[in-house]
């Protein structure tokens, strides 16, 4: 193992971290100024450098991007007074592994540097090639029959009708069939039934002509006719009212509708794919879906697992997960340590595939480090606070017997606080119908700034705490209270 490179001015803390490094049998070499380091780095490289921020001549910032040009894994800990912690969110925008604020406590940061020297050592065993990721993933034997039955459906302009959990991947799946159909170069549609006001619904899907009804300025297409010669997927068809039951049953049966307000029949050349996490037949005896609906829906049934059925897979999709998000947000993967990815592999994932996404687009933005621990994954989940399976499900069963759509459980949910997502999607809903661009980015920084603001009021301002009882990095509050103008 190479030696541990250390860099400050200030003789007694490299003293003390060459003592602590010395017990514990870490190599070490120290250096008081920056410029030493460089005249090493060319001939030589440590497994780790940590280095303090203010220096004579060369600062830590500014050797930190040195060195990152010629080493880019190469881990870098940059140590700060705690009246620099400013210059922290410098560090880390220059790829600091992490930083280690003085005074310290000297356990903890030999802590640090043996996880530098962990995240050293799997950069130097796994410099993997990147390779082209497909469509969908998946190893495991219910995934491989999936796989199978899209060959199959795929060249056939049979209806489908997909199954599973919310977040299991049916958008995807319906993608795939279209991509590898004779329909593939013209338009798939997808139009979510929960998503849409009942009284736009009907307007939204088989377009209106001009004057139809009050504010139809002109004639609209619907998506059967933007989908024309292509595919139509009619998510969360549990949901569909009764009275477009009727209407969309028509169209199967003789392949001609009416816009809204029309007196023309127009011909449908479109393969329609349904999805619904509902049980059809269950819906049927409650009378609350046509049965005849039903029997031309259900020609070809193919029914996606849960992920709890796949456990197999968690390691794959995390990986591509990771690196999907990181290629986002222009940063580096971060990667999951064995006991983590042991842990998640563990987790009930009540919102499946989609719910895996989101966690790893949270360790994306909000992990202290490249290698994340079991102790970095989101509190909720390691306080088993999400929601189990059953639960999502009769919280849904509720929902839909109220006569509304089930709540998502795509994400961390707390126990006992399903309200505030309710009103989420409410108002998700409010902005999609009002045009509102950039729907995701706005609401993703109110979200953020009425956590951290909730947070500081908690801890009467002060930061250092405030990012404690959130569970992110202090230079990640820090950056998020400037990006999101939150200062007093």
């Amino acid at each position: 193992m190479r030696p541990i490179w250390i860099v400050d001015d200030d003789r007694s803390i490299r003293w003390v971290l060459e003592k602590a490094l010395a017990r514990e049998n870490l190599p070490c070499k120290a250096f008081g100024v920056a410029q030493d380091v460089l005249k090493e780095l060319e001939h030589d490289s440590p497994q780790v450098l940590v280095s303090d921020i203010r220096m004579p001549g060369m600062n830590g910032i500014e050797l930190l991007r040195a060195v990152k040009r010629m080493h880019p894994a190469l881990p870098v800990i940059i140590m700060t007074a705690f009246s620099d912690l400013e210059s922290a969110v410098s560090a880390f925008q220059g790829g600091a592994f992490e930083y280690l604020p003085k005074p310290f406590d000297v356990d903890k940061a030999v802590e640090l540097i043996r996880r530098a020297v962990d995240e050293s050592e799997r950069e130097s065993r796994t410099d993997e090639a990147p390779t082209e990721v497909p469509e969908i993933l998946g190893q495991a034997p219910s995934m491989q029959e999936v796989f199978r039955a899209i060959g199959r459906l795929s060249q056939s302009t049979v209806t489908v009708l997909l199954t599973g959990e919310s977040g299991s991947g049916k958008e995807v799946v319906a993608r795939a069939l279209h991509k590898h159909s004779q329909r593939a170069d013209k338009p798939f549609i997808a139009l979510n039934m929960a998503a849409i006001p009942r009284d736009l619904l009907e307007s939204e899907l088989f377009g209106h002509e001009r004057g139809a009804f009050t504010g139809a300025q002109a004639m609209r297409r619907g998506r059967f006719e933007q989908a024309e010669g292509g595919t139509l997927f009619l998510d969360e068809i549990g949901d569909m009212p009764a009275e477009l039951q009727t209407r969309l049953l028509r169209v199967l049966s003789d392949g001609f509708y009416y816009r809204v307000g029309g007196h023309q029949p127009i011909k449908a050349d479109v393969r329609v794919i349904a999805a619904t996490h509902q049980n059809l037949e269950e819906r049927v005896r409650q009378g609350l879906f046509r049965e005849d609906l039903y029997h031309r829906l259900n020609v070809i049934r193919l029914r996606l697992p849960s992920l709890r059925e796949r456990r197999e897979d968690i390691p794959l999709l995390a990986k591509h997960f990771l690196a999907k998000s990181a290629r986002e947000l222009g940063v580096e993967p971060k990667k999951l340590s064995e006991e983590a990815l042991q842990y998640i592999s563990q987790m009930p994932f009540p919102g499946n595939v989609r719910q895996l996404e989101n966690l790893c687009h949270w360790l994306t933005v909000l992990a202290p480090a490249q290698v994340v621990k079991v102790e970095d994954l989101p509190l909720d989940a390691r306080e088993g606070n999400w929601l189990t399976a059953g639960d999502a499900q009769a919280s849904g069963a509720r929902a839909a017997a109220a006569g509304g759509a089930p709540a998502p459980a795509a994400g961390p949910v707390l126990a006992g606080g399903a309200d505030w997502i309710a009103q989420l999607t409410g108002e998700v809903e409010r902005r999609l119908q009002a045009g509102v661009p950039d729907v995701m980015d706005a609401l993703t920084r109110d979200f953020e700034a009425a956590v951290i603001r909730a947070a500081l009021k908690h801890t009467h301002g002060r930061r250092i705490d405030a990012a404690t009882r959130l569970g992110v990095g202090r230079n990640t509050i820090t950056r998020k209270i400037q990006d999101l103008k939150l200062e007093d």
